[in-house]
């Protein structure tokens, strides 16, 4: 039977496809930023032949216009077990622990995605998922409250319940199972206008932090925002206002580089939706578009060398300013990916040349990776960042909870009691990264010294 089960690489791929199409109706001006991010990265790939010679090669060309991360927010650690069960049936797995109250935002998180190279050269849909910690609520009537307001509702439907457990149960999912259970799925992370609280109820939660009151006053958990990937993320924030879409202030992560590393996220604004309270109508702020470019990954000392020149870094008053102070900050990262190879801070994915496949005696005599590539027996490119950044992503967050969003108790959170709340645990991404370069080395065949 196994051969009738449907891969979990065309369940993801469909699932992103009908989640973008979803978020597409739910929020027009998701379609007008996917539009114009296609539109920049056609001009990128026309201006530079090179690089879009390297993504053909390295088989990421195909994803980038399907390419999407979603980001939603979990009340409760049984709703985060059952989302791990619903995104093993499409290939996705817990990757990286994200502090993010530390920034005070009152969550913690990990990202569910694809683990190998072909997973992701598929479709490499990911979902920043949040568990909400209600121990940050300062009052403990409403902490209480909240509590038994999460525990009354179920934001999957009963046929996805059944759906799961059949997959678990027979070990996959035939087409018109995997049909079905895209269907089901979808309905968790669609947009509910009606809350589950009346008025009073949701302002006491979002007096407390807009955040508490999106997780706790609806009967799903409504994805927050879609993200396409762009090639020129500078030049998508400038276009922003032309297609009438009003960007956040700056543009989150690293500076522009000529190599790009990790992750540079920027989005518009959070939109004021009508909703339905139990007694009465009223409005809710909380979905936003947004967009990211994608660098290369980079090692654990790639890693400290970032983080200690964006904690040297000033925030500028508007994006040219604070661009112009990152890249002066980042002077001391090396620009060069020879360097970020040669000096170990990034990771790399290595593949034969016709000149190391016509001979593979040479291949086979022990020498360095540096004599290999000398040689132009081997070839090096950047891999792709495929997690993301806290700091980063807290800023997306509080650029979207008005001004009116203040720091909150940091409380004490930890990666080992977000295992617990999952039930599993996570992947370190870091050597998920050393493990898709030494794959790639071993597949070359090559005797490394």
């Amino acid at each position: 039977m196994e051969s009738a089960w449907v891969s979990a690489n065309a369940i993801r791929a469909s699932f992103a496809s009908a989640m973008s199409a979803m978020y597409q109706q739910e929020v027009p001006q998701y379609g007008t930023l996917l539009r114009l991010v296609a539109q920049v990265n056609k001009e990128v790939l026309e201006q530079e032949p090179q690089l879009k010679q390297q993504l053909v090669r390295d088989n990421e060309l195909a994803r980038l216009d399907v390419e999407r991360h979603g980001a939603i927010r979990v009340g409760t650690a049984a709703e985060l077990v059952m989302l791990r069960r619903v995104f093993a049936i499409m290939g996705m797995y817990p990757v990286g622990y994200y502090d993010l109250s530390q920034a005070g935002v009152p969550v913690h998180s990990t990202a569910f995605r694809p683990l190998d190279d072909e997973a992701l050269n598929a479709n490499p849909f990911r979902l920043f998922t949040s568990l909400l910690r209600l121990e940050l609520i300062d009052d403990p009537a409403l902490r209480q409250q909240a509590a038994e307001i999460l525990a009354a509702r179920d934001i999957f439907t009963p046929r996805c319940r059944e759906l799961v457990s059949l997959c678990e149960k027979q070990g996959g999912l035939d087409a018109r199972q995997a049909e079905s259970f895209i269907g089901e799925a979808l309905e968790t992370f669609r947009w509910h206008q009606q809350t589950t609280v009346d008025g009073k109820t949701y302002q006491a939660l979002l007096a407390q932090h807009r955040l508490i009151a999106d997780v706790v006053c609806f009967p799903g958990c409504h994805i927050n925002h879609l993200t396409p990937r762009t090639l020129d993320i500078d030049r998508v924030q400038a276009l922003m206002p032309e297609a009438g879409i009003t960007p956040k202030m700056i543009i989150e992560g690293p500076p522009r580089r000529r190599v790009p590393i990790l992750l540079r996220q920027t989005s518009f604004k959070a939109l004021d939706e009508p909703v339905r309270f139990q007694d009465g109508p009223g409005t809710h702020t909380a979905r936003f578009g947004e967009i990211e470019q994608r660098g290369v990954a980079l090692t654990a000392k790639g890693r400290a060398l970032y983080d200690r020149l964006l904690a040297q870094s000033e925030t500028g008053a508007d994006n040219l300013t604070h661009q112009q102070l990152l890249k002066a900050t980042f002077q001391d990262f090396p620009d060069d990916a020879n360097l970020l190879r040669q000096e170990q801070l990034a990771w790399f994915t290595y593949r034969l040349t016709d000149k190391g496949r016509a001979d593979p005696e040479r291949l086979r005599q022990p020498q360095s990776v540096e004599a290999l590539l000398a040689e132009g027996l081997i070839e090096a490119t950047p891999m792709i960042y495929e997690d993301f950044l806290p700091v980063s992503a807290a800023g997306i967050f509080q650029s979207n909870l008005g001004s009116d969003a203040r720091p909150r108790s940091q409380g004490q959170s930890s990666q080992a009691e977000f295992e617990k709340a999952l039930g599993a645990k996570i992947q370190d991404e870091i050597a998920l990264y050393a493990q898709r370069q030494a794959a790639s080395l071993a597949r070359c065949g090559v005797s490394v010294q």
